[in-house]
């Protein structure tokens, strides 16, 4: 009978088959992964002169690997950017399969984790000490790298998400506070729009990891999957379609827009106070510094608004970890370096007040050199605060298919075109939902 593993077909947006991976990950080279590694092991591995390579996008990373090679001053790391989102997978996913050029260590997003176990592309750290760091990170957070006994990756940053909005504009319209639940802010819509002429926020038609994000706030378990060949697929439940009729409405009522995100146009709205506000991640407050730099001062920052009042949960909107390839020679060093630069205290921080990507780590998190920090663009607010304690509200339990390349693609041909059209988003959840179980059995998956 065919399995997952086994399958062949290729990915709608053009990477090699998962399964195919399976069958073309090089085994490990340096002894079974499940004896755990002895500290005299790491000590004489990283008193070696060693060459480690590290794929990552994260702009000035250098810094935190200078210090990695200053206190252990054997160990050459080289790093590359060979790419963000798709050429990122696109490059490591062929190196892997190849079975030459992959390096030791790689920046991998949380959802897509579950397509490199599913191909045993990834070491597990387990063994070589990861375990003992989970306690130090969010729950949730953890969770995303080690689903069960196995640590996949150590977290690097998170997207926990809140409401970014306009002060003055939401003034205009006579709301003097953030609205507290998804009732008051359509209400709150209907008065922006009617004496501002703005969206109280825009719904990004091609933007998955939005939805999914509330989703995820509403406590719905789209995707689930056992590690093997077991998946669970529910993206129109009845909770699923709450959330997608409210937005919905909203949109057939013209008062949120529903305009592609990332691009010149979605920033200009930003800037020009099109949209009044922007249901976003924790590293959006940053992002949108510099997206709209000359409204400093007039946005705010708040928790998302809930679907029962008096209630504080959110969901997660991006975010990634730091893996090593099964492929690597030098596992040891290259786990010892996925470690540190997101545990090391120094490197976690320079991580999270240079580079602001906002932390998983509780040890930042509780830093009060970074809750403390205050922002002119947010009137003074302490917005790493704010962001800090939505961090721990996150649902602790989420998971991801081991093909979201597939989901992702699959959405913007399903509720993508309905968004844009102004359509019923509820309806194209059964869409969806039939696409995804398809392409699951096609794959070999069971799904329940």
């Amino acid at each position: 009978m065919r399995t997952a593993r086994k399958t062949a077909a290729a990915l709608a947006v053009g990477v090699m088959s998962i399964g195919g991976l399976a069958a073309c990950a090089p085994a490990s080279s340096e002894g079974p992964s499940q004896e755990t590694v002895t500290q005299d092991q790491i000590d004489e591995a990283m008193d070696t002169p060693t060459k480690l390579t590290f794929w990552t996008w994260v702009p000035d990373i250098e810094k935190e690997v200078a210090l990695f090679e200053k206190r252990y001053p054997k160990i050459d790391v080289t790093v590359e950017n060979v790419g963000q989102g798709l050429p990122h997978y696109q490059k490591l996913r062929s190196a892997i399969e190849a079975g030459q050029g992959a390096p030791d260590v790689a920046q991998i997003e949380y959802q897509y984790i579950p397509s490199f176990v599913l191909a045993d592309s990834l070491l597990d750290l387990a063994p070589y000490g990861a375990d003992d760091l989970s306690g130090d990170y969010v729950e949730w957070a953890w969770n995303q790298v080690s689903p069960g006994d196995e640590v996949w990756a150590i977290p690097q940053d998170v997207g926990p998400m809140g409401n970014l909005y306009r002060e003055d504009i939401l003034a205009k319209a006579g709301i003097t506070e953030a609205p507290t639940t998804w009732e008051e802010y359509a209400t709150a819509a209907e008065a922006v729009k009617s004496k501002t002429g703005s969206y109280i926020s825009n719904l990004g038609a091609t933007q998955a990891g939005q939805l999914i994000g509330f989703f995820w706030q509403r406590g719905i378990k789209p995707f689930a999957y056992d590690g093997k060949e077991t998946v669970s697929i529910d993206v129109n439940s009845a909770e699923a379609k709450e959330v997608a009729s409210y937005w919905t409405d909203l949109i057939q009522r013209d008062l949120v827009s529903t305009d592609v995100d990332f691009n010149d146009q979605w920033y200009q709205g930003l800037a020009s106070g099109k949209y009044a506000g922007w249901l976003t991640a924790a590293w959006g407050p940053v992002f949108l510094q510099g997206t709209a730099e000359g409204t400093s001062g007039l946005w705010r920052a708040a928790p998302l608004p809930q679907w029962d009042a008096g209630s504080q949960v959110s969901g997660n909107w991006g975010g990634s970890s730091d893996a090593v390839l099964a492929s690597s020679e030098n596992k040891i060093a290259a786990a010892e370096l996925a470690k540190f630069i997101n545990h090391d205290e120094e490197s976690a921080m320079m991580l999270a007040t240079e580079q602001f990507f906002f932390p998983p780590q509780n040890s930042v998190l509780e830093d009060p050199a970074f809750l403390d920090a205050t922002s002119e663009f947010y009137g003074g607010q302490q917005v790493n605060k704010l962001f800090a304690d939505i961090s721990q509200t996150v649902d602790t339990d989420f998971q991801w298919l081991p093909f979201m390349e597939y989901v992702y693609s699959s959405y913007e041909e399903t509720l993508g075109t309905v968004i844009a059209d102004k359509g019923d988003i509820a309806a194209a959840l059964d869409t969806w939902q039939d696409q995804l179980v398809s392409y699951a059995e096609d794959q070999g998956f069971t799904v329940k």
